[in-house]
């Protein structure tokens, strides 16, 4: 059988990954307790592992891709356990105007998708859409009135 270090390197290799994601998979793949956080420390020291860079590929992946807000992708940071300084350096990372403009675009084709015929209505639903997807009301105000 494979040890716990080169198979976590492995893992670690194939994507990003944060301490907690790794220490998950350790404890699933039944790594005595003990021999875990030596393994995320040699991991870290290695170069594999490194909690900032995944924090800043997280949040611009999350924003280009799923088209997430800033809060969202703070709150995913945050249940991932990354420290705070890591995910404050993240959002600086998203490129602000881009994230306007593509929010704009996903505003319009969201509009247009609303099938409700009272504008009162569809703009509630509009709003309360983006508001799930972390943007602040007062960002999808902006794209909403750019209509």
């Amino acid at each position: 059988m494979i040890g716990a270090l080169p198979k976590a390197r492995n893992y670690c290799a194939r994507q990003e990954r944060c301490q907690q994601e790794v220490r998950d998979k350790l404890y699933a793949w039944e790594v005595p307790t003990k021999e875990i956080e030596p393994i995320i420390s040699q991991l870290i020291g290695e170069g594999f592992l490194n909690e900032a860079r995944f924090a800043e590929h997280y949040a611009v992946s999350k924003s280009r891709q799923k088209g997430w807000g800033l809060r969202k992708i703070e709150a995913a940071l945050k249940q991932k356990q990354v420290s705070e300084p890591c995910i404050r350096a993240a959002l600086k990372a998203i490129d602000k105007e881009e994230q306007e403009g593509q929010l704009k675009k996903l505003v319009a084709k969201r509009w247009e998708k609303e099938k409700e015929p009272n504008n009162f209505l569809k703009r509630h639903k509009v709003m309360a859409f983006f508001l799930r997807k972390g943007f602040s009301s007062a960002e999808v105000e902006v794209a909403i009135r750019g209509l």
